[in-house]
Protein backbone atom coordinates (compact mmCIF):
# COMPACT_ATOMS: atom_id res chain seq x y z
CA UNK A 1 0.00 0.00 0.00
CA UNK A 2 1.23 3.47 -0.86
CA UNK A 3 1.64 5.57 2.33
CA UNK A 4 0.86 8.76 0.41
CA UNK A 5 -2.57 7.40 -0.49
CA UNK A 6 -3.74 5.14 2.37
CA UNK A 7 -6.79 3.02 1.68
CA UNK A 8 -9.55 2.91 4.29
CA UNK A 9 -9.66 -0.23 6.42
CA UNK A 10 -12.80 -1.99 7.56
CA UNK A 11 -15.00 0.43 9.42
CA UNK A 12 -13.81 3.37 7.31
CA UNK A 13 -10.69 4.08 9.35
CA UNK A 14 -7.67 5.33 7.45
CA UNK A 15 -4.45 3.78 8.77
CA UNK A 16 -1.85 6.15 10.18
CA UNK A 17 1.61 6.30 8.65
CA UNK A 18 4.20 3.90 9.96
CA UNK A 19 7.76 5.04 10.62
CA UNK A 20 10.49 2.90 9.07
CA UNK A 21 13.49 1.92 11.18
CA UNK A 22 17.07 1.62 9.88
CA UNK A 23 16.33 -1.85 8.46
CA UNK A 24 13.32 -0.59 6.51
CA UNK A 25 10.86 -2.41 8.75
CA UNK A 26 7.78 -0.52 9.85
CA UNK A 27 7.39 0.52 13.46
CA UNK A 28 3.93 1.65 14.60
CA UNK A 29 3.70 5.00 16.31
CA UNK A 30 2.20 5.10 19.83
CA UNK A 31 -0.93 6.75 18.40
CA UNK A 32 -1.33 3.96 15.85
CA UNK A 33 -0.87 1.33 18.56
CA UNK A 34 -3.58 3.02 20.65
CA UNK A 35 -5.90 3.18 17.62
CA UNK A 36 -5.41 -0.55 16.99
CA UNK A 37 -6.04 -1.36 20.66
CA UNK A 38 -9.18 0.80 20.72
CA UNK A 39 -10.55 -0.61 17.47
CA UNK A 40 -10.03 -4.21 18.61
CA UNK A 41 -11.67 -3.46 21.96
CA UNK A 42 -14.67 -1.80 20.36
CA UNK A 43 -15.07 -4.67 17.90
CA UNK A 44 -14.85 -7.16 20.75
CA UNK A 45 -17.57 -5.34 22.69
CA UNK A 46 -19.95 -4.36 19.89
CA UNK A 47 -19.66 -6.77 16.94
CA UNK A 48 -22.47 -8.95 18.33
CA UNK A 49 -24.72 -5.89 18.71
CA UNK A 50 -24.04 -4.85 15.11
CA UNK A 51 -25.23 -8.27 13.91
CA UNK A 52 -28.64 -7.87 15.57
CA UNK A 53 -31.58 -6.92 13.33
CA UNK A 54 -32.92 -3.37 13.52
CA UNK A 55 -36.11 -3.33 15.64
CA UNK A 56 -39.34 -2.92 13.64
CA UNK A 57 -40.40 0.04 15.82
CA UNK A 58 -37.21 1.93 14.95
CA UNK A 59 -37.63 1.20 11.25
CA UNK A 60 -41.23 2.47 11.45
CA UNK A 61 -40.09 5.71 13.14
CA UNK A 62 -37.40 6.27 10.50
CA UNK A 63 -39.93 5.73 7.71
CA UNK A 64 -42.38 8.17 9.34
CA UNK A 65 -39.64 10.80 9.56
CA UNK A 66 -38.74 10.33 5.90
CA UNK A 67 -42.38 10.85 4.89
CA UNK A 68 -42.58 14.09 6.91
CA UNK A 69 -39.38 15.55 5.44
Amino acid sequence: MDESNPEPKAGGAVPKPVKADANGRGQATPEAAFDIWLQRGLHHMFDDVMQEPIPEELLRLIEQDREQS
